[in-house]
């Protein structure tokens, strides 16, 4: 049986086919960096247009890539929660017009646990019930999964997501759009212990972050230095900011699985390409004895084959009705 996967929750306009083992036979996503480059960040108008100029393209590359008809379609996937509600609407209006036109089922499925069930696709084998990370631009948070459809939350950012407070540190330092990449980048030849920023929400045991208070100690940090700023003073400014990312992230998913008596950690979302994060949770994962699957690079940004997660619904019978809506939350 083969699933169309759509993905439009924020700037990338991305579809996926995928068959009910499931196995992924195609994977597509277009970016809108260069729609968004000249203001800095995401506008969610400019990105529900590009949207609605790239969708069927990008399906038909989809469909094409997996060498199969439309009319082979089983069923739709798309994923209808949350994210830009502009952006979602085009996605999930595309998903309804397929299904009622090829009389097959329309699953809306949940953006995040698309990012968690991406560690699956990654590892090829069983995942749950396990504890997992979500950090990405939109969202950084750890769920209690006993399955893929099955998750509790306990735990979230009480203000910025870790990759908008990558990417606000990026804007200050002038490193342009998007700004997360470019801050891994610059940061690989800086001195993580050249500037000491603090930690936000970091008593023992709380399991919620914060980053704001991050973000304005780097703000007054660059005031009080000569301008300019050198490219090692920036080097060693993203290196210490980004350690302080790093530590708050892997220190509270220690915590969180010491919580929850999970043996296997799973982290995805696009926060989650990054090498310093990649390297210090394998290491914590070593000495805490536990397994730790992070997902694909090309997994871990927003895509349509973390919609697989629909095969779980399917199985579960969890069918969407035809006035799917989409949600911001």
């Amino acid at each position: 049986m083969y699933f169309l996967g759509i993905e439009s929750s924020c700037d990338e306009t991305a579809a996926s086919v995928f068959t009910d083992e499931p196995k992924v036979l195609s994977s597509i996503v277009a970016s809108q960096d260069r729609h968004h480059e000249r203001f800095g960040g995401v506008v969610p108008e400019v990105a529900a247009r590009a949207h609605l100029t790239q969708i069927i393209p990008v399906i038909r590359e989809a469909l094409k890539q997996a060498g199969i008809e439309v009319n082979q379609l089983g069923a739709i996937a798309v994923q209808n929660r949350p994210g830009l509600i502009g952006s979602l609407l085009i996605g999930v209006s595309v998903a309804k017009m397929l299904s009622v036109a090829l009389k097959v089922p329309l699953f809306g499925v949940n953006h995040i646990e698309g990012h968690v069930f991406a560690c699956q696709l990654s590892s090829g084998k069983p995942l749950f019930p396990c504890l997992a990370l979500v950090v990405s631009g939109g969202h950084t948070l750890f769920l209690d999964c006993a399955s893929s459809t099955k998750q509790v939350r306990i735990g979230d950012t009480r203000d910025d997501a870790a990759g908008e407070a990558l990417d606000k540190a990026a804007a200050m330092l002038g490193l342009g759009f998007p700004g997360g990449p470019a801050l891994d980048r610059i940061a690989a030849g800086g001195n993580p212990k050249a500037y000491d920023f603090p930690q936000g929400m970091n008593e023992q045991g709380n399991l919620d972050f914060s980053f704001s208070g991050l973000k304005t100690a780097l703000l007054y940090t660059i005031r009080k230095l000569p301008a300019p700023l050198d490219e090692q003073t920036k080097a060693d400014l993203a290196a210490s900011y980004l350690d302080a990312v790093v530590k708050s992230l892997v220190r509270k998913s220690h915590w969180a699985l010491k919580k929850t008596g999970h043996k296997r950690l799973a982290v995805g979302g696009g926060v989650a390409v990054n090498r310093t994060l990649r390297t210090r949770l394998e290491e914590m994962a070593r000495k805490a004895g536990v397994e730790l699957i992070l997902a694909k690079p090309e997994w871990c940004t927003d895509n349509a084959a973390m919609a697989a997660v629909a095969v779980d619904h399917f199985r579960e019978g969890h069918f969407s009705p035809a006035d799917l809506d989409a949600s911001p939350q």
